[in-house]
């Protein structure tokens, strides 16, 4: 599909990927802890791997939100993979606080508050906990 975004990344902040997806993190400056793990191919569900790629993409999302609560601890992790407007397959990791501009409403509904952004500590050291969680999700 010529069209799709996400199959032609383009400035994208990359911290991860390995030969089937990668972890980006998505530039939204209301919530900076917010990431996005991208399959590769040009797939539209779940489903539409076989059930080893499924666990692999699944494995890659829990080590996203694992790495979010190992370094900010926060209120909530909200875990999405919609495709209605981009239909391919990727899910969305956003680390949530009660302080946050749309807690408790989704991050793309009525703004609650100005909001005071989670902070967030540098790609690398994003990207270390990351692989860290990953290889011992699927060590063995």
């Amino acid at each position: 599909m010529t069209e799709c975004p996400l199959c032609q990344p383009a400035d994208e902040t990359l911290l991860w990927q390995d030969e089937v997806c990668r972890l980006i993190r998505v530039r939204d400056p209301d919530y900076p802890a917010y990431l996005r793990v991208i399959w590769k191919a040009h797939k539209r569900e779940m489903g539409d791997l076989d059930p080893p790629a499924q666990r692999h993409l699944f494995h890659v999302v829990l080590a996203a939100e694992g790495t979010l609560r190992t370094l900010l601890q926060p209120h909530k992790i909200n875990l999405a993979s919609f495709g209605n407007v981009v239909p391919h397959l990727h899910w969305h990791i956003v680390a949530r606080d009660p302080q946050d501009r749309h807690f408790p409403e989704p991050i793309w509904g009525t703004p609650q508050r100005d909001g005071q952004p989670l902070a967030v500590p540098p790609d690398p050291r994003l990207t270390l906990i990351f692989r860290g969680i990953l290889a011992e999700m699927t060590a063995g």
